[in-house]
């Protein structure tokens, strides 16, 4: 019968936009902690606190029966205010690891699924999300200037 891992499962969609003037800049945001992001990355309040001055990717964890192709759709609309775009992917990722935030949960596991698409800078607008919702160069940033493990993500989508 099949079971959930007793330390975690966690189904995230990612959206990775490049920017197609300049190709090593990603799409990163600081997250807004008045924003809703129970609903809009499934984060809790106490990760919300510890993110909200870390950059990190459009993302969000899948919502009961959702695909991740939907939920990179919602990513679009809901954080990066977008209808459409042209998506590669997903890529999926799977990871077995103890969380660093909880060390006695030995065997959390990951399904990651990473969707890219490139897109004009000009085309995307701050929302009420983010706190600062830019283009960043990845070639300037370190895995502390990150939220959770979007350096990760980052590495698996090429940047």
């Amino acid at each position: 019968m099949p079971q959930v891992p007793p330390d975690g499962l966690c189904l995230s969609a990612f959206v990775v936009l490049s920017s197609t003037e300049r190709p090593s800049f990603v799409l990163l945001g600081k997250i807004d902690p008045a924003a809703p992001w129970d609903h809009l990355g499934s984060l809790d309040p106490t990760r919300v606190e510890a993110w909200k001055d870390r950059w990190m990717l459009p993302a969000s964890h899948l919502l009961l029966l959702e695909s991740p192709q939907d939920a990179a759709g919602r990513i679009l609309r809901e954080l990066v205010g977008l209808s459409s775009v042209p998506l590669e992917g997903p890529k999926v990722i799977s990871e077995v690891y103890t969380p660093e935030r909880h060390p006695t949960a030995r065997q959390h596991w990951d399904l990651e699924f990473i969707f890219q698409g490139k897109v004009p800078e000009r085309s995307v607008r701050r929302n009420q999300a983010w706190q600062e919702l830019e283009f960043v160069d990845t070639r300037s940033l370190e895995n502390e200037d990150l939220a959770r493990a979007h350096g990760d993500i980052l590495g698996h989508a090429g940047f």
